[in-house]
């Protein structure tokens, strides 16, 4: 049976994910869409700026890389498993938004939320890829069709959209590197502590709920939409 504090984190899970979904998940906020189609010719800073609000507020995202930084132990490695992730999110992000080729966004946040159970099920001594590397690059690829549906609902303008694009992705990396080296110092503090198997198997056990949760939300609403 799992101790009481890991139920106390799936509860807590189980209450979250789904206002997180409502009010986040890969949409767009009501004032970044107007700029976003208002916006014509290049902008570096803002693109990147909204690049990089993407990532430190994309839940799903920071809950699998979450997963994926847990037991790195070089902050080296942790820029190389982001910089994988992100390169799989630019791809599939600028692909589909200048081939607008249009995946159904609940079957695409279904897919990232298993990602997150997946990553969960690793930590906790599950067999997964024998190259972590091709993982996160692939659900990165995953994750960055989740964005570019939304987009693709916008009238974005033509005029510098490659660079813009381009400029968004270069945020996004910067989000996530600074997000996840906040929580590679606090995780780095607790590696030599007594209370860090139990600490991991409570928090992966947490990711796992939520993960699952997420896809659970998302696939409803792929049938009954």
């Amino acid at each position: 049976m799992w101790p009481g504090p890991t139920w106390r984190m799936v509860v807590l899970a189980a209450g979250l994910i789904p206002l997180a979904g409502a009010a986040m998940a890969h949409g767009v906020a009501q004032g970044d869409q107007g700029f976003l189609e208002s916006a014509a010719g290049v902008h570096p800073f803002p693109f990147m700026y909204l690049g990089a609000k993407h990532m430190v507020t994309g839940y799903d995202h920071l809950l699998y890389l979450a997963g994926v930084i847990f037991y790195l132990r070089a902050l080296r490695d942790v820029v190389k498993f982001v910089s994988l992730f992100a390169l799989g999110h630019s791809i599939t992000l600028l692909f589909g938004v200048l081939s607008g080729l249009h995946v159904n966004p609940y079957l695409v946040d279904a897919v990232i939320g298993l990602s997150v159970c997946y990553k969960a099920l690793e930590n906790l001594g599950a067999r997964g890829f024998p190259d972590p590397r091709l993982a996160v690059f692939g659900f990165g690829l995953v994750h960055g069709f989740g964005l570019s549906t939304k987009l693709q609902d916008l009238d974005l303008s033509r005029d510098g959209l490659v660079a813009n694009m381009i400029y968004f992705n270069i945020g996004v990396e910067i989000g996530q590197v600074l997000a996840l080296a906040v929580l590679f110092t606090l995780l780095q503090a607790l590696r030599d502590r007594p209370a860090l198997p139990a600490f991991a198997q409570n928090a992966n056990v947490a990711m796992f709920a939520a993960g699952l949760i997420l896809f659970g939300v998302q696939i409803t609403g792929f049938f009954v939409t």
